[in-house]
């Protein structure tokens, strides 16, 4: 028996009108009965069809301002009836319900309301329940119902009903089916997360969590996994809201990395650029331009920088970019770019330029989800953000106007370098980082030995690190750590502080003359 089941009466309802009226056309000159309700039903007759409006073929009117329309056994019998079974024929055809073999919905603009700013009373109106109905109805029913609630499915039918006179396969049906299923899926997670941030509910009892297919990838972190990238609808400028301006393809791994440049160089309110490899930076730096802040950026590690990711958080200019150039670089990403920029890396016909359209901002709130075996580990976002006045000065020795400013600095790098961290910073750019260290001494040392062989490549006289400050993730939980950035030159230490062995790291510091401030703040990352 074949599986193709012919459309000949469709049910259209739709808030997004885009191809509406092509595709109702292309059904219409199929002799396909079109049913349709509200500003649907107008827009189908405007263009000169002939559509027969819901309340019409129901015989009952739409009531309570719209809210009760589609909600009837001759909408749902003819979407849910089985074709071929006896008693459900016999049950339509003793009701009036005729068989309704395609339906198009797309919901209320709930998500689009609630992206903007829309007060409570109107974000609950935009709460559809007709339309999620309708398609699951229709879904359960895909022996026999075709269902569309994507625009970019409309090729897909039409082009399976121009190949079978007017019928759909049941490998279509089944495609659109678990579609329709996983937008209603996510419709009712953004409803049901909208109102635990509406209860003050951080951690409701049951959590959704659903996303839209923005790029399938050529594999994951490594060749022989495989990938896609998914945007959940927040419009966090970043690499979900990127355009990508020249460059081949994006990687995943290009894509974890991009997203660690780019959060790391908004931490920064002067001209910053990041330079990331393998999530970790390898040089940040601030200065009065992005070509100044760049080559400082670079200078901290040249060796680490190549094949890396660059973040800037400024229009990207052409003397940047010409300077970029002179680096193997994977990926670039900017707010904006101007012409000369775009000209300057016109011929690195592989490298990846990304503009966003803006910067996100680092205090705003945001959750976070990591995977584990069996389940998920929910958490805020670290959007935590040390200031002058949050300081404890716990030495003999009070820092510098320059020392401060530096340990600001080193702090908010800090946070995105995975632990153990060690970050030395001299004059706004780091000058040696140590990360993902089991053991916070070796941090420091790895830190102070890479700033020496970058200074010594440079044909500097002294490693960077000589007049630094340092800055440490978490405590210091014995003065070996210490006692390493003090060998290493640094002056000055930013560190949380709360280790029981506080006092013994504090004496140490007055014994070497560095100044040293708690924050009472600590920024693990895994």
């Amino acid at each position: 028996m074949s599986d193709l089941r012919p459309i000949r009466r469709a049910l259209l309802s739709v808030s997004n009108k885009t191809g509406l009226i092509e595709f109702a056309r292309f059904l219409s000159e199929r002799n396909v009965e079109l049913l349709s309700t509200g500003g649907t039903c107008k827009a189908i007759r405007d263009a000169g069809l002939k559509v027969v409006e819901v309340a019409e073929h129901t015989g009952f009117p739409e009531m309570l301002d719209g809210r009760v329309k589609t909600l009837h056994p001759k909408v749902h019998g003819g979407l849910l009836g089985i074709r071929g079974n006896a008693e459900h024929e016999a049950a339509m055809a003793e009701h009036g319900i005729t068989p309704i073999d395609l339906l198009v919905v797309n919901l209320y603009p709930f998500e689009a309301t609630v992206a903007n700013g829309a007060g409570y009373d109107e974000c609950v109106e935009n709460i559809d329940i007709g339309g999620p109905a309708m398609i699951r109805a229709a879904s359960k029913n895909h022996d026999a119902v075709t269902v569309v609630v994507d625009v970019e499915d409309y090729e897909r039918v039409m082009a399976e009903m121009s190949a079978h006179d007017g019928a759909t396969t049941l490998t279509l049906r089944k495609h659109l089916a678990a579609t329709a299923y996983a937008r209603t899926g996510a419709y009712d997670a953004a409803i049901s997360q909208w109102f635990a941030r509406e209860l003050g509910d951080t951690f409701p009892r049951r959590v959704v969590v659903a996303g839209e297919l923005k790029q399938n990838l050529r594999y994951g972190e490594n060749p022989h996994q495989q990938a896609a990238f998914y945007v959940n609808g927040v419009q966090r400028p970043g690499i979900a809201t990127a355009r990508q301006l020249q460059g081949k393809e994006l990687s995943y791994n290009n894509l974890n990395d991009t997203d660690a440049a780019y959060e790391l160089a908004a931490e920064f309110d002067e001209p910053t650029v990041a330079i990331i490899k393998h999530a970790n930076p390898c040089g940040v730096a601030s200065g009065p331009d992005i070509v100044s802040a760049y080559k400082t950026a670079l200078a901290c590690d040249p060796v680490s920088a190549f094949g890396g990711i660059i973040a800037i958080n400024r229009k990207l200019d052409g003397a940047t970019a010409e300077e970029i150039c002179k680096l193997f670089t994977e990926v670039v990403i900017a707010p904006e770019a101007d012409e000369a920029a775009i000209a300057a890396f016109a011929a690195k016909k592989n490298l990846r330029l990304l503009v966003t359209g803006g910067m996100p901002d680092p205090s705003s709130a945001a959750m976070t989800l990591r995977n584990v075996s069996g389940g998920y580990l929910l958490q805020s976002k670290d959007n935590g953000r040390v200031t002058l006045d949050g300081l404890k000065v716990v030495t003999k020795r009070a820092p510098t106007d320059q020392e401060l400013k530096d340990m600001l600095f080193a702090f908010r790098v800090c946070k995105h370098v995975k632990s153990n961290a060690i970050i030395y910073v001299k004059d706004g750019c780091t000058v040696g980082i140590g990360a993902g260290q089991m053991s916070r001494v070796d941090s420091s040392r790895i830190a102070a030995w890479k700033s020496k062989e970058a200074s010594d490549a440079a044909g500097l006289a002294q490693a960077g690190t000589v007049g630094s400050v340092v800055a440490s993730d978490a405590f210091f939980p014995f003065a070996d750590g210490l006692l390493a950035a003090a060998a290493a030159g640094a002056t000055a230490i930013i560190q949380p502080g709360g280790s029981m062995r506080d006092q013994e790291v504090i004496d140490a510091a007055n014994e070497k003359g560095l100044a040293m401030v708690f924050t009472g703040m600590r920024h693990f990352r895994h």
